[in-house]
């Protein structure tokens, strides 16, 4: 079923490293025809860094792990592309559908490629007022069991990140900082919350990844999360009260359950002038040559 491309298969039959990327940033998260040239930019500072980008989509009902030039250009310029989360890969594959896979969907298919690193922006988490809503991405239950590195620059700013570190903790997967003691905020190189454990270098991520072999526990995903620079980030002080206006836009025009996310995103990238585009580019940037560096350390065992 799943379409390995003959470079990512070599890589794995020769334990050379790996990385997964998502391509829902490229049909769904970055405006044509910026989008094309950062997917070519996030493959090619892969391979700067030794490793085979794995970029992972459905096309035609087939799951694709590694898409060639015109499959990218495919994502990248196709109207009518879907989002994929994993709960859609079923339909997705009967129907003989197209989509962009989102983390969920990325990290299932990786896994079951074979792939034990995976590089993307932020990660979806608990909504606001999930009081209320019971609004939960799909990402956090698909990581508590699936066995996957996910290099991340947090979860997006506009969750509700307290709770949804709480919400990891309960699952039982395993957050650490990269180089950082505080938890990145996506778009913000600090969310204002700590994290329990600090990783410096991508050896010893490396051995906290062969540690989850090693004591066999449950099949959980480990999350590094590596902070956008600080010369990078969303300036805190527009963010703040951008954000804010975009949850009273939200609340003035009744929108509500899954349209509340990419509203409030469609807003930032709005009203800063762009500010927030660059930022979560940045941050994508620097998770993927992390992500090469750890792909690269894993194999060295």
């Amino acid at each position: 079923m799943l379409v390995v491309s003959d470079e990512v298969r070599e890589a794995l039959a020769g334990r050379r490293p790996v990385v997964a990327l998502e391509s829902t940033i490229i049909a769904h998260g970055l405006p044509r025809p910026h989008n094309l040239r950062v997917a070519e930019e996030l493959e090619e500072a892969v391979r700067q860094e030794g490793a085979v980008p794995a970029t992972i989509a459905v096309l035609d009902g087939r799951p694709h792990i590694g898409l060639g030039e015109e499959q990218l250009e495919r994502v990248a310029g196709e109207d009518g592309f879907r989002k994929l989360g994993h709960r859609d890969l079923p339909p997705a594959v009967a129907a003989k559908a197209s989509g962009a896979t989102t983390v969920s969907a990325t990290a299932l298919l990786a896994s079951l490629a074979g792939i034990r690193v995976f590089a993307t922006g932020g990660l979806g988490g608990v909504h606001r007022e999930w009081t209320q809503t019971q609004d939960e991405s799909a990402d956090l239950g698909l990581l508590a069991r699936t066995r996957i590195t996910v290099v991340c620059s947090g979860v997006k700013s506009i969750l509700d990140v307290p709770a949804t570190l709480q919400r990891l903790e309960t699952l039982g997967v395993t957050v650490a900082g990269y180089g950082t003691d505080r938890f990145p905020g996506f778009y913000l190189t600090d969310s204002g919350h700590p994290v329990d454990w600090t990783l410096t270098t991508p050896e010893e991520v490396a051995e906290v990844m062969r540690a989850q072999n090693a004591l066999r526990l449950p099949e959980s995903a480990l999350i590094v999360a590596h902070p956008v620079p600080p010369e990078e980030q969303l300036d805190p002080g527009l963010h703040a009260r951008v954000l804010a206006e975009a949850l009273d836009a939200c609340a003035a025009q009744g929108v509500t359950g899954q349209a509340v996310t990419p509203f409030l995103l469609d807003h930032l990238v709005r009203h800063t002038d762009g500010a927030a585009l660059r930022a979560n580019v940045a941050a994508v940037r620097g998770n993927v040559r992390l992500a090469a560096r750890i792909a690269t350390a894993w194999t060295r065992r």
